[in-house]
């Protein structure tokens, strides 16, 4: 069939939205109709090649849609399911999915690593016969999909789609690190580091899982702002005072710290601004040569622990549906997150915007 998709042609972009043949669902796959998808910092990583990836590529990994075609096999799901397609697709039977960490399923990242869908496939082509890769089993930046069913969830038909876009990486990824990784308990002090999407989840987060102290953290005073409004309870300003002025807030150092920025520096921050017998916690993708420094004696005087969290160590079909019950239950406002909506023409310009750091989550409805 006939569709249109934003392309990534060589690392720096821009995207260019192009015609694109799109091949059938092939055994266990989903045809879904894009509805939205999230402009996410892990896209951005792509085009300015702080995460390599095969090329070309259709971006865009946080979307939510409809099933309007199943393949071969595929049983799980019917055409009208309304669904959250989530960044990586996991198997169920190798030794991560079957320990319950889904996160590092090893069929998943391999697919992932390749730019194929989870049967090794590649459905997309160009018009010059060219076939584009698949960005984490999803390429949401376009007005269909082909995906592994176990790239989706199934959510409520109630569910506005720009809002569902969001639980199936802003959301896993930021409330699984504060629910899972972190595990964040009643009356603990908390502060996150980065408050873009995936950061003010986890703060919404550790204020629903009891949280009494929250302490955002952001170089953008409008994120500060907004953080604030959503429960956070102190604001700090990002930058080299900010590890005095956490300790300072939370009496010596916060229990549960969260960094959401890639920023090596700023993890080193994060650490520093955890107190003893503290969590520091981090889910931002560095550039792969990267390094921090950290104090090791803390690790053990202090009896410090310092968490690396993929998808929020999340399952999305146990999570995403608790999640959106959250949410509907007022407890995880995910749609204060949203910060604009764009057509498929316009995805250069949100991406300018979230480098600039004026945004928070923009999705595109194609």
């Amino acid at each position: 069939m006939r569709t249109r998709g934003a392309v990534l042609t060589e690392v720096g972009g821009p995207l260019e939205v192009v015609d694109l043949e799109l091949d059938p669902p092939g055994p266990g796959e989903l045809l879904v109709r894009v509805r939205a998808t999230g402009l996410c910092h892990s896209d951005l990583s792509v085009i300015d090649g702080s995460r390599v990836r095969p090329l070309p590529m259709v971006l865009g990994h946080e979307a939510a849609g409809e099933v309007v075609g199943t393949g071969p096999g595929a049983s799980e799901f019917a055409v009208g399911d309304r669904v959250v397609l989530s960044f990586v697709p996991a198997c169920g039977a190798c030794r991560w999915c079957v320990a319950g960490r889904q996160a590092l399923c090893e069929p998943g990242a391999a697919a992932n690593r390749a730019g194929t869908l989870l049967g090794g496939e590649r459905r997309l082509r160009l018009p010059d016969g060219t076939r584009p890769h698949h960005h984490l089993g999803v390429s949401g930046f376009a007005e269909h999909a082909v995906v592994s069913e176990k790239s989706a969830t199934r959510v409520p038909d109630d569910l506005p789609f720009d809002v569902a876009a969001l639980f199936g990486c802003a959301v896993l990824t930021g409330a699984g690190a504060a629910f899972y990784s972190a595990g964040v308990a009643p009356g603990d002090r908390v502060a996150v580091f980065g408050l873009g999407g995936v950061g003010l989840a986890a703060l919404l987060a550790a204020r629903a899982a009891g949280a009494t102290q929250l302490v955002a953290v952001d170089v953008v005073p409008a994120k500060r702002e907004l953080a604030l409004a959503l429960g956070a309870t102190d604001q700090v300003e990002g930058g080299p005072d900010a590890v005095e002025a956490v300790r300072s807030l939370t009496g010596g150092g916060a229990d549960k710290v969260i960094d959401t920025t890639g920023v090596a520096a700023v993890l080193e921050q994060a650490y520093l601004a955890t107190g003893a017998g503290g969590t520091t916690v981090t889910v931002g993708l560095p550039h792969p040569d990267r390094t921090v420094s950290l104090p090791a004696l803390s690790l053990v005087a202090e009896e410090r622990t310092l968490k690396g969290s993929y998808l929020g160590s999340c399952v999305p079909r146990r999570d995403v549906p608790r999640f959106v019950a959250l949410h509907r239950a007022g407890l995880l406002p995910v749609h204060e997150l949203l910060s604009g909506r764009l057509s498929l023409e316009e995805v250069n310009v949100g991406f300018t915007r979230l480098a600039s750091g004026e945004a928070v989550r923009q999705v595109v409805v194609p």
